[in-house]
């Protein structure tokens, strides 16, 4: 199952989001005791918004995002650490809430300044000329 049907583009956004935000696929929680948890370095906070602002109102898409859950009652922040496919559902649902259309597949450079604006958000420390470096790395 694919949260938003197949789309190359989110694919490309999620990898890219993933090999930055956790240094290469060396962390899932947060470096120097953040919130932060997993690979997409998904906060607590953000998390629950989500569930609360966003999938509340879409019932469809959100039967879809639980069926990633390693267990109907699993907690849903320790998947975010350690259940790969619910983290990625979780960012693809993020990114699903920015009104602004997902870059075309192939431009990293486009994804890179994307994942900065509503991802890790114009405070954060993250810069697009790292998401580019790092996905130079996977690809």
């Amino acid at each position: 199952m694919k949260i938003g049907g197949a789309n190359l583009a989110a694919e490309e956004l999620l990898l890219g989001t993933a090999v930055q935000e956790s240094l290469n696929f060396m962390y899932r929680s947060q470096v120097g005791g953040g919130p932060a948890k997993g690979y997409f370095q998904m906060e607590p906070a953000t998390h629950d918004d989500i569930w609360d602002n966003f999938l509340k109102y879409r019932k469809g898409l959100a039967k879809d995002v639980i069926s990633f859950l390693s267990s109907p009652n699993a907690n849903k922040i320790t998947e975010l650490e350690n259940n790969d496919k619910y983290a990625a559902a979780m960012a693809r649902t993020h990114y699903m809430r920015v009104p602004a259309a997902l870059p075309k597949a192939g431009d990293i450079k486009a994804q890179a300044n994307y994942w900065k604006q509503y991802y890790n958000t114009p405070l954060g420390k993250g810069l697009p000329h790292e998401y580019i470096d790092k996905w130079g790395v996977v690809s």
